[in-house]
C-alpha cells in the first residue's frame, strides 16, 4: 500500500507466518488456524493462502511499500506452493514488478528456487526477459549465482538471449567468469551468440575476471575461443596476465603462456609489468615462467623507477632475488627515483637473505649512495640488523665512512 512502510496482510503471511497460522489478515473472520499446520516445504503457507484468497474483498496483487506483490515474496522465498496458488488466480499478474522493476521470476532466478522458475515459465504470458531498474534480467541473474539448471531453462526459451547487458555492460558470460560459475560459463560458451571478449563499461572482461580469481578452469575454456583477446586490460590497465601474476596463480599463467597471441610485458597503470608484480609479492613460480620467455624484460621499471630486482629485494624474497640474477641481461645496480638499488632496498629492510645473494655478485656495488647521499651500510645500521651491518663491512669495497 503507498506510503505504508508495512508489506501487506497477504504479504506478512507467505512471509512471516509460522506452523500456527498466526498472521492471518487484520480484521478478518473466524480462521480455522490448524489447517495451516501442514508440515510441508512451504510450512503450511499455501494453506494460510487459500484461507486468506477466500476473503471476496482481498487484492492480491496489492503491492507494499517497496512495489513487491504476494506472488513476488513467495518467489523470492522459494515457496512453490504458494505460488502455484497464486498462479491460479486470474487476478494475479506473474509479471507485476517491484519498484526496482525485479519480478517474481527476476528474484526466483537470482535465489536459485528451480521449481518457481518452473512454474513461472508455464505461465503463458510470462516475460522470460524482465528487465530491473539496474538492466537485470533473470539469465544474468542466474548466472552470476551459478545456478546452472535455472540458466539451461531459459535458454531454452526463443525470447531469451545470452549476450544480454545489464547497465554496467556486463553479460551472462562476464558475470558467471567474474564469480567462477564454471558450469554455467560451459553452458553460454556453447551458444553461437555469445561473443567471449567483450568488455563493460569499465574494461573488465571475461578473462580478466578469471584470471583475478585464479580460475583455471575458466580461463581454460575462454581461451579456447579464438576471439578472445588476452591482451585486452581492465580498468586499472591491468591484463588477464597481470591479473594472475599479482595473485600468483602459476596455472593459469602456464595458461596464458601458451597464447601465441600473449604479450607477457604489457605494464598496468602504475607501470608495473607482470614480471614485477610476481616479483613484488615473491610468487616464486610465477617469476620462474616469466623468466623462461625470451620477450620478457626483466628490467622494465615502474613509475616509481623500481625494476623487478629492486621490487623482489625490497620484499626480502631470496628466492626471487636468485631467479632473477640467474639471467645475464640483468642490471643489480639500478637505482629508482629515489636513487635506491636493490641492495640499499634490501639493507633498509634488513633482509640479510637477500644482501648475502647481492653481495655474492662481484658487479654489485655497496657504495652506491641514494639522493639523500646514503649508502647500502647506512640503511643497514638503521635497520638494526646487525647481521646486515657486518656482511655489508665484509666486503673489502664498503667504506665504513660514508654517511
Amino acid at each position: 500500500m503507498p506510503g505504508d512502510c508495512r508489506r501487506t496482510p497477504l504479504s506478512s503471511d507467505i512471509t512471516d507466518a509460522d506452523d500456527s497460522g498466526a498472521n492471518l489478515p487484520h480484521g478478518g473472520g473466524n480462521f480455522d488456524q490448524s489447517v495451516t499446520n501442514k508440515g510441508d516445504a512451504n510450512d503450511g503457507r499455501d494453506g494460510v493462502v487459500k484461507l486468506v484468497l477466500g476473503r471476496k474483498d482481498l487484492k492480491p496483487d496489492m503491492p507494499d511499500h517497496s512495489g513487491r506483490t504476494p506472488l513476488l515474496w513467495a518467489a523470492n522465498f522459494g515457496y512453490d506452493e504458494v505460488v502455484r496458488v497464486l498462479l491460479g488466480r486470474k487476478d494475479v499478474n506473474a509479471n507485476m514488478p517491484d519498484n526496482d522493476g525485479r519480478t517474481p521470476l527476476s528474484d526466483a532466478a537470482a535465489c536459485g528456487h528451480l521449481s518457481v522458475v518452473k512454474l513461472l515459465l508455464e505461465q503463458p504470458n510470462i516475460n522470460a526477459n524482465s528487465i530491473d531498474r539496474f538492466g537485470r534480467t533473470p539469465l544474468l541473474n542466474a548466472a552470476q549465482r551459478g545456478f546452472h539448471l535455472i540458466v539451461q531453462l531459459l535458454l531454452e526459451r526463443e525470447e531469451v538471449t545470452a549476450g544480454t547487458t545489464d547497465i554496467d555492460g556486463e553479460t551472462p558470460l562476464s558475470l558467471a567468469s567474474q564469480f567462477g560459475c564454471y558450469r554455467v560459463v560451459k553452458q553460454l560458451l556453447r551458444r553461437e551468440e555469445v561473443t567471449a571478449s567483450t568488455s563493460n563499461r569499465f574494461g573488465d572482461t571475461p578473462l580478466t575476471y578469471a584470471a583475478k580469481l585464479g580460475d583455471d578452469r575458466v580461463v581454460k575454456l575462454l581461451l579456447a575461443r579464438e576471439e578472445v583477446n588476452p591482451n585486452m586490460r581492465d580498468r586499472d590497465e591491468q591484463t588477464a596476465l597481470f591479473c594472475a601474476a599479482q595473485r600468483g596463480s602459476d596455472r593459469v599463467v602456464e595458461l596464458l603462456l601458451e597464447r601465441e597471441d600473449l604479450i607477457p610485458d604489457i605494464p598496468s597503470f602504475s607501470y608495473q609489468t607482470p614480471l614485477a608484480c610476481a616479483a613484488k609479492y615473491g610468487f616464486h613460480r610465477v617469476v620462474k615462467l616469466l623468466l623462461e620467455r625470451e620477450d620478457v624484460y626483466p628490467n622494465m621499471a615502474d613509475l616509481a623507477g623500481q625494476t623487478p630486482l629492486s621490487l623482489a629485494a625490497a620484499g626480502g624474497h631470496d628466492g626471487v632475488v636468485k631467479l632473477l640474477l640467474e639471467r645475464e641481461d640483468v642490471y643489480p645496480n639500478m637505482t629508482d627515483l629515489a636513487g635506491q638499488t636493490p641492495l640499499s632496498l634490501a639493507a633498509a629492510g634488513g633482509h640479510d637473505g637477500v644482501l648475502e645473494i647481492l653481495l655474492g655478485r662481484e658487479d654489485v656495488n655497496p657504495n652506491i649512495r641514494d639522493n639523500d647521499g646514503r649508502t647500502p651500510l647506512w640503511w643497514a645500521d638503521c635497520s638494526g640488523s646487525q647481521r646486515a651491518v657486518k656482511l655489508l663491512q665484509a666486503r673489502q669495497s664498503a667504506n665504513p665512512n660514508t654517511v
